[in-house]
């Protein structure tokens, strides 16, 4: 599934048009894009949370030359499925 079959699928389910369904999408994905960006987490009960793993910087290689090259300290998003989810897809 894709954000357009998303969208078409809050569409049909709720009952709003594509456009309304459209701008909700979106608008979740930018109120959760931004609570992560504060540093906050979006606990989702029974579906699961995002959140924000730090990781260190470190040292790889590039994989063409071997060269040993330094990899930038970074943050990255996380999702952990809820229970809910989990006995969904089980």
């Amino acid at each position: 599934m894709n954000k357009n079959d998303l969208i078409s699928e809050v569409s049909t389910a709720s009952g709003l048009s594509k456009s309304d369904a459209s701008n909700a999408v979106e608008n979740v994905f930018e109120a959760i894009t931004k609570a992560l960006s504060g540093g906050d987490e979006v606990r989702l009960v029974g579906f699961g949370t995002f959140s924000v793993a730090k990781r260190k910087a470190s040292t790889g290689r590039n994989p063409r030359t071997g060269e040993p090259m330094k990899i930038k300290a970074s943050n990255q998003p996380k999702f952990k499925a809820g229970k809910g989810l989990k006995d969904a897809v089980n």
